[in-house]
């Protein structure tokens, strides 16, 4: 399975794609698109929508993920960033990929143990887990960390599936047990 993994953000979007082979985990590649921090919005949204395109069409990932918003201080922000979120969303499922999302503290808890776990720790973690040769830049470290946290999550969904034989009709639909 070859997930690629989306931090989002206006001005600059982080993606991580690694593949997943039985309990190893590969890494792929990992970058950042960047939006630049002048000019229109529809413009810059347009960038993320065609950045992310771009990556799904070179790395073929058979699945997603993305971080989900955090409702900020400044509501505005919150907003732009959500917007920066749905033209990559966009892209993911425009391209018939299963788009699967974690809230910052479940990322953390997957690659670093803590919810609370600082940008360098997660930047480390991932460093080590996929056996990088330095550190990833904080956007492509996320990414990653996305990633990683649905090759883990993906794993233990499919065992509570598979631990309930009695109920019927339970299986994995985007990446959530229903």
């Amino acid at each position: 399975m070859i997930i690629l993994g989306i931090d989002p953000g206006l001005r600059t979007t982080g993606f991580g794609v690694i593949e997943k082979h039985g309990a190893k985990l590969r890494y792929i590649a990992s970058g950042t698109i960047k939006t630049g921090l002048e000019g229109a919005l529809p413009p810059r949204l347009k960038v993320i929508l065609d950045g992310v395109s771009e990556v799904v069409a070179t790395y073929g990932p058979t699945c997603a993920a993305i971080e989900k918003v955090f409702v900020n201080v400044n509501p505005q922000s919150t907003l732009l960033l959500g917007q920066a979120r749905g033209a990559a969303i966009t892209a993911l499922v425009g391209a018939d990929l299963d788009v699967a999302e974690y809230t910052a503290v479940q990322v953390k808890q997957a690659v670093v143990g803590t919810g609370k776990a600082a940008k360098a720790q997660v930047q480390d973690m991932v460093a080590r887990l996929l056996k990088l040769p330095g550190l990833p830049g904080s956007d492509a470290a996320d990414a990653l960390g996305v990633a990683i946290c649905h090759a883990h999550s993906h794993d233990a969904l499919a065992l509570i599936g598979a631990a309930a034989p009695g109920v019927q009709g339970l299986r994995m639909k985007r990446s959530r047990l229903v």
